[in-house]
This record gives structure tokens, sequence and C-alpha cells, in this order.
């Protein structure tokens, strides 16, 4: 079937010949021909598998074979389900060739039925499924009963299922899609077992479901009403109620946490050949040494490895990561509410996979109608649970791929998130002075006296080699400032659990939250919070890297505040205050303001555009056209009536970052100002790319920190906010964890 061509890559005479044969089994199968009337005659047509048609077209017998013969078969097309060969015939010819897209993506039960039959000719190596497993495989058998007797093509289960998918691609209404199925059950034989209507499709497939446990929350986020407090009625902390209203047996809750416990959908990542093989795929696959393609080959991955070798020497034990944001469902400003989804991803899976919408399993579904803000360990309370359970005492499995069962352990490697997030789950504040959670009390950075923001302006020299002319510089920089200290110390999980060990956790009830009482010390020797509640993992003060800085967010950031800044945008960071803190902060003679009577007028700078320069980038960005699927439509982002910029979202700032600026900016500004930036841009592409390679990583640490300091040179101290100074940790997580691709928020917020 996929040896189309032969050895001089013409149209082989084997393949021309065997079409005939496929084309004759497909119109022999009468049920998958469909018949047209047209005014020459009748017209005998079938779906066309070529890997452009893929099945979704139907063509007559001559176009199908031109179409096969230019195009070539579908992918893992070698079951022809979709033109009358049964799937269950064609896996006792060859167990594990069926490569059904329906049973694979759709229908995954089969596979698992599959797998199930497989068991009556096991070896003594091989031990039956735990019972768990085994009731479940007994239920899916039973199930999946014909939907007629004699029915050779469909049971009823893959008929429901089919029938539902098709409802929810083509989002079918229910008032169309009951008659649809009561018309279908009608010409079907008498006795037949399909389901009547929708209610009946979902009671059908219900038992196969996975579970969903619903929680009642104090409406002030101080507590779950679970396990020994799910009898009270009012908060331990507060004393709201738990219910809006009390009725007889219809109590109506405040609110409510859903959450989808993570351990049975684990279990069932095993009960599926395909998925249980790839579960493995961490550790099969050899990269050479210093090459990243994975979390797997990061410093992070392996230095566990080495310190819990207890939990290595299982390949099948789990890695995870989790992720958290806000979003509004009604996507409307007027009406403010914020729900915040949890996501688990599972990084045995190799990148093909684990990076698939499909295996990004939800696990909580925390309600708004405001944020949880740091109260958000209250919610995660179910989920750590689980994840002690898993990584302590581990639950029996059984492995469809090796036959065998076995304890399967979990561990959760770190979090992702942005940067406000990653105050609500790590318990550091990222706002003011202290913001970065890596330079944490020992930062530089101080408060404009004009801006009135927190600034970190010539704050990164001190990461410089020390005999680096930089270091000297008494006139770039802050005047008359030299720099003969080191760079803070990173610190260790050890050392971080003892400053956290003592601290108070609002997870504990609201009145640490509601009294708006700080900690000692906090915004001049600390910024927390609150201890969180993933140091109740036990493992957790032992990995390398808790919770990862966004580099999608940071990359955007970044962008907007140089593009708003250098097309000097209503946005820009060099206005009126940021010109009267380089009078105080740097000396700088051009770039102060001058007044004219009573008008106070900031003068050009070099590293901004004329307003002709910004009406050539505007023309510029306005014709460009991309690869279909490479960035979205630059050019809507962009007025030329008044040459301003709007509505650019996250990828297109990605794109603008890494290829078009350097091309925009080029001959309009001094080279000096064009190599840095041009070096930024360079930055972020290198650390970005899907192959990273630790002898470029290492040298990349101290060039960020020298370009940083080139801007530093260039822009007003209001330029650099947090962002600017996060840029300089991003090869460091790099280096521990791993390809950005499995770190960044791209994935979550689509």
């Amino acid at each position: 079937m996929y040896r189309k061509n032969d050895s001089r890559g013409c149209l082989s005479r084997d393949f021309v010949n065997a079409l005939d044969g496929f084309l004759n089994f497909a119109y022999a199968n009468e049920s998958i021909v469909e018949s047209h009337s047209t005014r020459d005659g009748i017209v005998l047509r079938i779906r066309c598998p070529c890997s452009k048609c893929k099945n979704t077209h139907h063509r007559e017998r001559d176009d199908v074979k031109l179409h096969l013969m230019k195009y070539g078969f579908m992918p893992d097309y070698t079951m022809w389900w979709a033109h009358g060969e049964n799937y269950y015939h064609a896996y006792h010819q060859d167990v594990g060739q069926s490569s059904n897209p329906i049973a694979n993506h759709n229908e995954g039960y089969v596979e698992m039925v599959n797998d199930y039959m497989v068991h009556e000719g096991m070896t003594w190596e091989e031990q039956t499924p735990n019972p768990s497993a085994q009731g479940f495989y007994d239920m899916l058998q039973a199930a999946d009963e014909p939907l007629w007797d004699g029915c050779p093509n469909y049971s009823k289960l893959g008929a429901a299922t089919r029938l539902l998918h098709w409802k929810a691609q083509h989002n079918v209404p229910e008032a169309t899609y009951n008659p649809n199925v009561a018309m279908f059950k009608e010409m079907l034989p008498e006795g037949n077992k399909l389901p009547a209507n929708f209610y009946e499709m979902k009671k059908c497939l219900k038992k196969l479901g996975l579970p969903k446990v619903k929680i009642d929350a104090c409406k002030n986020h101080c507590m779950l009403f679970y396990k020994a407090h799910s009898e009270l009625t009012h908060c331990m902390y507060c004393n709201e109620s738990r219910y809006k209203t009390i009725g007889r047996g219809n109590n109506v809750p405040n609110l409510v946490l859903t959450y989808l416990p993570i351990i049975p959908r684990l279990q069932r990542l095993y009960m599926s050949k395909k998925t249980s093989k790839e579960m493995t795929w961490h550790k099969d696959h050899q990269t050479e040494p210093g090459v990243m393609v994975h979390p797997s080959d990061g410093e992070a991955w392996k230095q566990f490895d080495t310190r819990d070798p207890g939990f290595a020497s299982e390949i099948r034990n789990v890695r995870l990561g989790l992720c958290t944001d806000g979003f509004n469902p009604n996507n409307s400003t007027s009406t403010p509410y914020s729900t915040w989804p949890v996501f688990l991803t599972i990084y045995n899976l190799p990148p093909w996979m684990c990076l698939k919408d499909s295996y990004v399993q939800l696990a909580l579904v925390i309600p708004g109608r405001k944020s949880p803000g740091q109260n958000v360990d209250v919610f995660l309370r179910p989920l750590i649970d689980d994840l002690k359970m898993l990584y302590t005492e581990g639950v029996l499995t059984y492995d469809a791929y090796r036959k065998n069962n076995f304890e399967m352990r979990a561990i959760l490697l770190w979090t992702v998130s942005d940067f406000p997030a990653y105050a609500m789950l790590s318990g550091w504040s990222t706002h003011g002075k202290l913001a970065c959670p890596y330079c944490m009390g020992t930062v530089d950075s101080f408060q404009l006296k004009n801006g009135g923001k927190s600034c970190w302006f010539d704050c990164h020299r001190r990461w410089l080699p020390e005999t680096h002319p930089l270091r000297r510089d008494r006139n770039g920089f802050r005047a008359g400032a030299r720099v003969s200290t080191g760079p803070p110390p990173i610190l260790t999980g050890e050392e971080i659990w003892e400053q956290v060990r003592r601290l108070p956790t609002v997870y504990e009830g609201s009145p640490f939250r509601s009294s708006n009482r700080k900690v000692g010390g906090f915004g001049t020797r600390h910024n927390w919070v609150k201890r969180s509640i993933f140091w109740e993992l036990s493992y957790w003060k032992r990995l390398l890297i808790r919770h990862n800085l966004d580099v999608m967010h940071i990359e955007k950031n970044v962008f907007e505040n140089l593009f708003n800044t250098l097309m000097d945008t209503p946005k820009t960071k060099d206005n009126i205050k940021a010109r009267r803190d380089v009078q105080l902060y740097w000396d700088r003679r051009e770039l102060h303001v001058v007044t004219t009577g009573n008008r106070v007028v900031k003068p050009q700078s070099s590293y901004s555009l004329n307003k002709k320069q910004v009406k050539l980038v505007c023309s510029w960005l306005k014709s460009l056209k991309f690869p279909d699927g490479y960035a979205s439509n630059i050019g809507g982002c962009v007025n030329l009536q008044d040459s301003s910029f709007y509505s650019f979202k996250s990828h297109d700032c990605h794109v603008f970052m890494q290829r078009l600026l350097p091309i925009a900016l080029r001959g309009m500004i001094p080279t000096p100002i064009w190599d840095a930036i041009t070096e930024l841009c360079t930055f972020f592409r290198a650390i970005c790319s899907r192959v990273l390679h630790t002898e470029d990583l290492v040298p990349l640490q101290t060039s960020v920190v020298q370009t940083i300091c080139k801007l530093e040179k260039i822009f007003p101290p209001g330029f650099f906010d947090s962002m600017e100074h996060l840029v300089i940790h991003l090869a460091h997580e790099a280096i521990i964890g791993g390809p950005v691709q499995y770190r960044w928020m791209y994935l979550y917020e689509r």
C-alpha cells in the first residue's frame, strides 16, 4: 500500500495492479457504496482514502484510483475500516496492525477490547490484569455487543461513539440529533440495539467514563467541605453558610469545585497498548550528550533520578507538570468572571503526544466569580492529596503493552504559569522591588521617584565577569556607580524550605488573609506571603526547578515595551516622567526635558523613530504576507491613517520579536542600538529552539547579561521593569528544565 514508487521513483506496477484488488474489495461491500442518479445513469461512489481526501469525500471508482496513484494512501490506513473491513477480523489476522483512525481517536475502547482479547493466549511470563483492570475490560467487552444479531461492522458501543462524535464535530443541536437517530433506528433491522436518543447514548457510555467529583467550597475561599469537613453547613473560619438556599433535599451550594481524579486517568493510559508503550519513551529515546529535545534530557530530570533511584528504577513511573491560569468564560469585560482550570501534562510521552491537547488532562476547575488569589491552595487540596499518595504508596496498575501489573508512582516536576499566577502557586509575591524569585532579597532594584514603579536599571552588571570593563563604567549607567559585587546565589530547595517552613499557610483558613498582616521583613528582606501547599510534597525541596518563568509572557512583555518605545506610541516607556528620572539617575543631558513657558517637551531620542519612519514601518507591515499557519495577519493590527498599532497577540509578538524587528529597524536607528536590539532578538530565537545544546546555553547566560547592559546604556531607567530583568534567568532555566516548548503557556492558553 505504501510502496507507491519503485527504486527509480516511478509509479510501481505492483502498486497499480493492487489498486484494482482494493477497489474490487470496496465495491463488493454494498453497505459502504453510495449510489447517485445522474443524467448518464446510476453512479457508484466510495470514500476516497488518498492522503488528500482522507475518507472525507465520496468519489467514483476511476477518480479514487487516480487520486491514489497521485497522492498515495492516507497514513496508517492498514485496516480499511471505511471500505468494509471488520476491525475484529483485521485484529485476529494481525494483532497490533489495526490502525483504524476512528478506533484510535473516537473509539479508543476498541483497542482496549482487543488488548483484553489477547489475554486468552498469555504465556507463563505474563500476568492477568489486577481486579480493577479486569473489571473494566470485562465491562468493556460486555458492552461491546453487535448492533444487531449478525452485524459484521458495528457494535452498539461503536455506533454510539460515532454518532456522538458526529454531533460534537459538527455542533449538531439535540433537536436535530434525536430525529435523525430515530430515523436511523427505523432503517436498521428489527431488534437492533442502537440507543434511541441523545440521553440513551450518553447513558450507554457513562459506565466507560472517568469519575468526576464535585466538592462544595466556602464562598470566601476559606475551606473545602471535604473529607472530615464534608458534613459541615457553615465555614469553620468566616462562619458563612455553605448554601445559597436551603430546602428539603435541594440545598444549593455557594461555590462548587470540580475535581477530575487523576489516578484513574493515569491508569487508563496504561490500559491501552498504544499509550502504554509510549509512556516509556522518555527512557527509550537516545540523544547525544549535551543535546536536549525533551525534559528527560534536562538536568532537573536527571538530578531527581540520581537522588531517588528507587523512583527512577521503574521507568513507567509518571512525571507531571501543572499549569493554571484564569480566564473569563463569557469573554466579556463588562461582566468580570474568573474561572481557573488546572491542567496536568504527562512528560513521559514523546513530544508529538505530550504537547497535544488530547493528552493534557484537566484536573480541576476552580469556580469564579473572583480569582482565588493566594487561597488557590484551598482548591488544590484534593489534587495534592492524590499526588502525595501517588508518590509515597503508588497504585496497582495493569500495563497492557507488557502484560503485567506494577505499582505506578508519580511526581510533580514543576508548575507552568504567567508571573501573577507564579506568585499564587509559589507564595513569593511578584510585585515590588523583590519581585524576582531567583534574586530574592539580594537584588539591587529601586523605586523611581517620578515614575513611581519598581525599576531594575543598572542591576545586571554584577552578573558580568569580574574583569569586564562595563563593571567600571561610571557614565553609561547610574551616575558615578561602579560594581564590584558578584551575582546573588541561587538557593537550593532545602535552603528555601528553611525560609518558608515557619510561614503561615493561607489555605489553613482566612484569618491570616483577611487581616492583611504581612510576614516580618516583607518587601525589604523577602517577598514571602505564605508557605505554598506544594511543600507538603516530600520531594518538592529536592527538585532543581519548582516553578517555571513563562517565556511566552516574558517575550511578549519585553517586545511590547521595546516596540512601543521605539515607535514612540502612547504606551511608550520613554515619557516625561521617565525623562525626569533620567536627570536623577543617569548622566545623559541630551535626554533631559526642556521647559518652554508652561510646556514641558522631551527632545527626540536616538532610539525612537520619527513620524516618517514610523509610517514606513506601518506600510511595510501592512504589505506582509506569511505562509499559512506561520503567523496571523499582522498587517491587520496596523492602522495606516494614524500610524498606530493594536491587538498584538502573544504569537504575533513571538514572530515579530524573533524575525521582523531587526528587519524593520535596519538603517533607521544608529548601528550600536540596532546591534543591541538584534542580539536580544537572537537570544529569544536561540532559547526557543526545539533542540537545545548545553554548550550553546552556557555562554548564552553571559552574553544575554551583556546585551541587557548594552540596552541599559541606551534606554531610560523607566524602561527596565521586572520582565527585562527576568530575561537573564531564562538560559539557566533552559539548562535545568530542557526546551521551553514544554514549559510555556502557548499550549494551555489555546
